[in-house]
């Protein structure tokens, strides 16, 4: 299904999400000597886009998905994701991940992202009026100005050389 209009910038930014776990996936295992760097990148993904973009959703919403009973285990489940990303961001901003658990970050991440794009936004879409998916748009829109672009790729990603 198509993503509707008023859910784009959401989908845009679960894609910068998805490429910086794909650079960690394919740079893995990263070597320690790296591990500093790819948790920078983490933390400023974090700061710059992912925190904005989590309230965004608990705030505007996982309160309308949670108004179609189908959905309040599903809304439930990215919750609990959302608790455990943030221990895992926090774990890099002091830059403690191991190259285990940078790994398992990255596929935690994607796997959340793609639980909300193929169940949850899915299934909006299918169960929401265009008025009520335009009025989330717009809620979701002013929510989520405050966010930088976050999938810019640095010059040189750490553990690749020019």
């Amino acid at each position: 299904m198509l993503r509707d209009k008023n859910l784009i910038p959401l989908s845009h930014q679960h894609q910068h999400a998805l490429a910086l776990c794909v650079r960690i996936d394919r740079a893995s295992p990263v070597p320690s000597a790296e591990l500093d760097a790819w948790q920078a990148e983490i933390e400023q993904h974090f700061r710059g886009e992912i925190a904005i973009h989590f309230v965004a959703e608990e705030q505007h919403m996982f309160p309308v998905a949670r108004q179609y009973d189908e959905l309040i285990p599903l809304v439930d489940d990215l919750l609990q994701d959302h608790a455990w990303l943030r221990e895992r961001f926090a774990k890099a901003e002091s830059r403690g991940l191991s190259a285990k658990e940078l790994s398992e970050f990255a596929q935690r991440l994607s796997a959340h992202v793609r639980k909300e794009e193929r169940h949850l936004l899915e299934r909006l879409q299918g169960l929401m009026t265009q008025e009520s998916l335009a009025q989330l748009g717009r809620q979701l829109d002013e929510a989520l100005q405050s966010a930088t672009i976050a999938c810019a790729l640095p010059a040189q990603t750490p553990g690749k050389r020019k």
